[in-house]
């Protein structure tokens, strides 16, 4: 006999059961979801990247004949099938930015297929951008200096433009920085002698010594800045006379002729006759001054450069100002408070706090930090300002405040994130800090904070891509529609974060929903997203690699 015990039957399993025995059907659902959600956020992504990249590309610009003699120039933005509609039938129709808004009235237009007999690209059809009154759709005619005509026909015209148009650029340039920098700050000297008078009165009385001698002062300075803004007044009258009379004539799609200032016009191009290099460059040339200039017609053109510094200013400081606070708050939660009634009403407030609707922060922000805290601050130290102009100085909206209501707002996340990582520390690594003498505040400063920091840098990053996208809190609390001086300049202390600034997220809202052409702004509406969104991802793969080079250093302790 052998001396093998019996092998038990074999129990035979369904297929069906097997799967779920082993969660196949639940692995397949988790991967689905991950996969879709994905696919949502590449999308958006994508699609946000696509249409806010291309928006500066130059298109062609077009020219349609219509069946009632009329014509139409201008950029193809888009179109749509019309359905039948009282016996009419279905057609296609064409939406063309005519721009031309004081010739054709509109700025788009639609035609339908039907009524267009031709199309064409003029080969001299001329997009320009002006300083005011927005895009310009033409052809060139004649370059004239007052009543002389310097250069005529389209192809003579335009290469004297081409050649002129720079040095009368330039000239123009120097004469906005002359009247925003350098008489802003003569204005900043009247003013800070002005206070100097006031702040002796208040001190010393109106008879006092003090007084007189700030009155002698500012009469000094009165003189210096007359002077000087008699000097700058030549210097941009100077300016202005050498551009004075140059003109640029176009004849627009209906046969009008309009004769542009060439000191009007920021840049023309023609699109028609650009090669693909010279598309380049007039998309690059575009972009920068998107990036580096001031906004103008409405924030709806020009550049954004207020609003991107504004945006990383504040969000810099509010992450200064989150990252001890919500640190020391995590820790005495998790490593000096004992577990109690109170310690878990703590926890559950601040979990609670972070559902609390942003603009109930920016309500707040309004009431205690610009009112209480900021008259405060006005009444002890900003009084001459206050008597001298009735204006607050840190009584009203500005970046520090913005940057603190955004701080309470995030508050929350980074708190919850450094107790996660606290909590993830291993309590070995604390025993053994202690069985070698150490007490509780070095066993925390060396041993559990470095190993914790990068679960905090995860929280700061969770913090700072929120923050950089609020809006309702920062319309109440110091951000504004147009504030082409930074809140930064030569006296002490540089920077001015009682100033109100620009941000993008506002700036979205105020271009998409606030701009008297909502048609032509819906494409800067795109670009300033992705520009916010690529500003956010810089910042927070800033923050991501800071983390890493953490861990790296703390390799054999990771958790």
């Amino acid at each position: 006999m052998s001396s093998e015990a019996p092998r038990p039957p074999r129990r035979l399993r369904s297929a069906h059961s097997s799967l779920a025995a082993h969660g196949e059907p639940f692995v397949w659902l988790t991967g689905g979801a991950i996969a879709f959600a994905i696919a949502m956020i590449v999308g958006l992504l994508a699609f946000i990247a696509v249409r806010g990249a291309a928006t500066f590309w130059p298109a062609p610009l077009v020219e349609l004949e219509l069946s009632d003699g009329r014509r139409a120039l201008g950029e193809v933005s888009g179109r749509e099938r019309v359905p039948a509609v009282d016996g009419r039938p279905a057609c296609d129709r064409t939406l063309l930015k005519t721009a031309t808004f004081e010739v054709t009235g509109n700025h788009f237009e639609w035609f339908d297929d039907r009524a267009v007999t031709r199309t064409v690209r003029p080969q001299w059809a001329t997009a320009v951008e002006r300083l005011e009154g927005g895009r310009f759709h033409g052809v060139p005619v004649r370059l004239v200096r007052g009543e002389t005509t310097v250069a005529e026909g389209p192809e003579r015209a335009w290469e004297e433009f081409r050649r002129i148009h720079p040095d009368v650029w330039r000239r123009v340039r120097e004469a906005l920085r002359i009247d925003r920098h350098d008489r802003g700050a003569l204005q900043r000297q009247l003013r800070a002698a002005r206070l100097a008078v006031v702040q002796a009165e208040l001190r010393a009385g109106r008879d006092s010594p003090a007084h007189a001698a700030a009155l002698a002062a500012e009469r000094t300075v009165a003189e210096r800045v007359h002077e000087r803004s008699a000097a700058l007044d030549a210097e941009t009258a100077r300016l202005r006379d050498e551009n004075a009379g140059w003109g640029l004539e176009f004849e627009a799609a209906g046969g009008q002729k309009r004769v542009l200032p060439l000191a009007g016009i920021v840049r023309a191009w023609q699109p028609n006759r650009l090669s693909p290099a010279g598309k380049a460059g007039v998309y690059l040339a575009r972009w920068w001054e998107f990036l580096s200039d001031d906004p103008r017609e409405a924030n709806s053109a020009g550049g954004v450069f207020p609003a991107i510094w504004g945006t990383v200013a504040m969000t810099l400081i509010m992450a200064l100002l989150v990252a001890p606070f919500g640190v020391l708050a995590a820790l005495y939660l998790r490593e000096y408070a004992s577990r109690g009634p109170v310690t878990s009403a703590i926890r559950i407030a601040i979990n609670n706090l972070a559902g609390v609707p942003s603009i109930v922060y920016g309500a707040f922000g309004l009431g205690f930090f610009c009112y209480v805290l900021g008259a405060g601050i006005d009444e002890a130290f900003f009084r001459p300002a206050l008597v001298a102009d009735n204006q607050p100085t840190f009584g009203t909206g500005g970046l520090l405040w913005a940057s603190l209501t955004l701080a309470l707002l995030t508050l929350p996340v980074v708190i919850v994130a450094t107790e996660e990582a606290l909590a993830a520390v291993p309590n070995s690594m604390r025993e053994g800090s202690y069985a070698c003498g150490a007490g509780k505040w070095q066993t925390i400063r060396r041993i559990v904070l470095p190993r914790a920091l990068p679960g905090i840098m995860t929280g700061l990053i969770l913090a700072m891509a929120r923050g950089a996208g609020e809006v309702a809190p920062l319309m109440l609390v110091g951000v504004k529609k147009l504030a082409v001086d930074l809140p930064i300049d030569g006296t002490f202390p540089f920077i001015h974060p009682e100033r109100e600034f620009m941000h993008l997220a506002y700036l979205i809202y105020d271009v998409g929903f606030q701009s008297p052409n909502s048609q032509a702004a819906k494409p800067m509406v795109f670009t300033i997203t992705f520009l916010l969104v690529a500003i956010i991802a810089l910042l927070n793969v800033a923050a991501i690699w800071l983390r890493s080079r953490l861990r790296r250093r703390y390799v054999a302790q990771q958790f």
